[in-house]
């Protein structure tokens, strides 16, 4: 688990479109807190510091404590807007979070032990199907990653969430299918081969 990170905020007075550009004009990104059953909150983020944590990565897997004005709030992202020719920060809603919520969140996924791949040392290709995977996981225990042990695996296998070990109170958000998340391939000129050879024995 990483410690979690702090986004310094502070309280925005006014709403509206009127209020949102002027937050803009001064450099900051307005932004509201809500959820937890309580009533939203008007903020606004340094742009500099929206624009650091959206395009870091995974803003929208990580709890935060959003300090406003001194008061600590446990939030995640769910939702930000980009001006969609300058990809610059224009909002951000944050949810509220209690350490015993159970969150929906796109958790991103790392391979190891690819050397100790069969399939890969023959000159196999990983085929990743899913970079990410959502799962629903505690407030307090959102894991940094999905590990895939690519251990073993030969040309022709399919890796699926119920070949994944998942951290203690983590659960697949999709429950209806077993999902692939990765295929170990044939290189192309295996492919080659394997069709020629195909062919000579219908001839």
């Amino acid at each position: 688990m990483a410690e979690t990170k702090v986004l310094k905020a502070q309280a925005r007075n006014g709403v509206g479109k009127g209020a949102a550009r002027e937050a803009r004009r001064q450099g900051l990104v307005p932004a509201v807190i809500y959820g937890d059953k309580k009533s939203p909150v008007a903020v606004s983020v340094a742009y500099k510091d929206a624009h650091k944590a959206i395009y870091a990565g995974g803003f929208k897997s990580h709890v935060l404590d959003l300090d406003v004005d001194g008061t600590i709030h446990k939030v995640i992202p769910r939702d930000y807007q980009l001006d969609v020719v300058k990809g610059q920060p224009l909002h951000i809603d944050f949810l509220r979070v209690s350490g015993n919520a159970k969150l929906h969140v796109e958790v991103h996924v790392d391979f190891i032990n690819e050397e100790a791949s069969p399939g890969l040392k023959r000159g196999g290709t990983l085929n990743v199907v899913r970079h990410t995977v959502e799962v629903v996981a505690p407030a307090n225990a959102i894991p940094d990653a999905i590990t895939v042990d690519l251990t073993g695996t030969e040309i022709g296998d399919s890796i699926h969430i119920s070949a994944v070990t998942l951290p203690k109170g983590v659960t697949p958000a999709i429950t209806d299918r077993d999902f692939t998340i990765a295929t170990v391939v044939a290189p192309s000129g295996l492919k080659s081969e394997e069709a020629a050879g195909g062919e000579e024995a219908s001839e």
